[in-house]
C-alpha cells in the first residue's frame, strides 16, 4: 500500500518504513505527525477531492537539519557589480510508520 501526501507545498509518494526529508515542520524529534492524504493506492484505490476522507499517514520525526549550501551569484558587466550569497534550506527528517485509511 502506498499514499501520496502533501506537506510543505510538495507532494511525496510514501510507504511504511520510508525515510524522507521534507520542508521543516514545527515538531519535536521523537514526536508523531499526521499528514493529509491526496491519493491511496494498493489493494483499494481512493482519490481525494482534495483529501481522502478518513485517511492519514502517521510519521515519526527523526530530527531536523539543514541541506547542502546553494550559492547565489549576481554579476553585471562593466559596472563593478558582484554579489555572492549562500543559502542552506532547513528540513525535517521523518519516518513513515503507517498508512491508515
Amino acid at each position: 500500500m502506498f499514499a501520496i501526501v502533501k506537506t510543505g507545498g510538495k507532494q511525496y509518494r510514501v510507504e511504511p518504513g520510508l525515510k524522507l526529508k521534507v520542508e521543516k515542520l514545527a515538531a519535536e524529534p521523537g514526536s508523531q505527525v499526521e499528514l493529509p492524504v491526496l491519493f491511496l493506492g494498493g489493494e483499494k484505490t481512493a482519490v481525494g477531492a482534495p483529501y481522502v476522507e478518513g485517511a492519514k499517514v502517521v510519521a515519526e520525526v527523526l530530527g531536523h537539519g539543514r541541506g547542502k549550501k546553494v550559492t547565489i551569484a549576481k554579476f553585471k558587466a562593466k559596472v563593478q557589480y558582484r554579489r555572492k550569497k549562500g543559502h542552506r534550506q532547513p528540513y525535517t527528517e521523518i519516518l513513515i510508520k503507517e498508512i491508515q485509511g
